[in-house]
């Protein structure tokens, strides 16, 4: 009587065997190097973000100095901010203008740059690609090359010297951009998503504000974060068309604590305010992070 042969199944066995202890290693290969490069840029991030947070904790001879003593550098105070919003810097002032603006700026952007992007992408009409170039170019377009012309306008129209006017200049300069974004957006969703809100009894308004916002999301946070980042930020603007010092926004007000008094800086002070600038940028980034996962999630669930 022959035996049975159990080789074949016995080389299966252990095949099989094999081929899941190389995916385990794979996998392990994987997620080792994914956090590694993960943990190296967020050093690159986050290093020269500690670094001028500690430095903002300490004395201005501790900054300027070539070879820092241990106790120079471990002596952290909080005199650097004390001076910064009790002294006459007038930050707390300057920091309120800046939030004006830049959360105006950040709003009307993507109010208009979503209408826009709302006529590009859905509506079909004669020159809708040419006009739509034209609004791109204008993005390779520096606002410094016609700054002259646009001071002519906003003066003429009693605009200088207003952050309102400041608003509407910082948001015609990031609506491009903005309006290229939300371009894209809505040619990504499909038309019948639409159509069938349209059947349902909803109006354009009411499609685009209950139906299409949730996958709009994305786009909307995209182009507000920008606009509030590039006016957040902006200097030559601001230097421009402001000239009453109470409406003066952040950066004018650091330029002018850079200026010193007869001619001394205390970097201190400029570290302290940069901080002080960086923290509304972090706060708005992190915040929209949730929009974006919560846009592309409501926005692939039906209902």
């Amino acid at each position: 009587m022959t035996k049975p042969t159990t080789a074949p199944t016995d080389g299966l066995r252990v095949n099989r065997h094999r081929s899941e202890a190389d995916g385990r290693a794979e996998s392990r290969t994987k997620l080792t190097l994914y956090w590694l490069g993960g943990t190296l840029a967020a050093l690159v991030f986050l290093v020269p973000l500690v670094w001028s947070v500690l430095r903002s904790f300490q004395s201005n001879d501790a900054i300027v100095s070539t070879t820092p003593t241990l106790s120079q550098l471990t002596a952290f105070t909080t005199e650097n901010f004390r001076t910064l919003f009790t002294g006459d810097a007038d930050i707390v002032r300057a920091v309120g203008n800046s939030l004006v603006v830049a959360i105006g700026t950040a709003v009307l952007t993507a109010v208009v740059a979503t209408l826009a992007g709302y006529g590009f992408g859905r509506f079909r009409f004669r020159g809708r690609n040419v006009l739509f170039g034209v609004v791109v170019v204008t993005m390779m377009v520096p606002f410094q090359a016609i700054i002259t012309p646009l001071y002519l306008q906003m003066n003429a129209m009693g605009l200088t010297d207003s952050r309102l006017g400041l608003v509407l200049f910082y948001s015609t300069v990031n609506l491009p951009f903005g309006v290229f974004v939300m371009r894209n957006a809505f040619e990504t969703i499909p038309a019948e998503i639409e159509d069938s809100a349209r059947v349902d009894g909803a109006g354009t308004m009411r499609a685009l504000v209950s139906v299409l916002r949730p996958m709009l999301i994305p786009g909307m946070a995209t182009s507000a974060l920008y606009a509030f980042l590039a006016s957040w930020t902006e200097f030559l603007g601001a230097l421009t068309f402001l000239t009453d010092d109470r409406k003066y926004t952040l950066p004018l007000s650091l330029v002018n604590l850079q200026a010193g008094a007869y001619g001394a800086v205390n970097f201190g002070y400029l570290v302290a305010g940069a901080v002080v600038a960086m923290i509304p940028c972090v706060i708005l980034y992190v915040a929209l992070q949730r929009f974006y996962v919560a846009g592309l999630a409501s926005g692939a669930v039906k209902g």
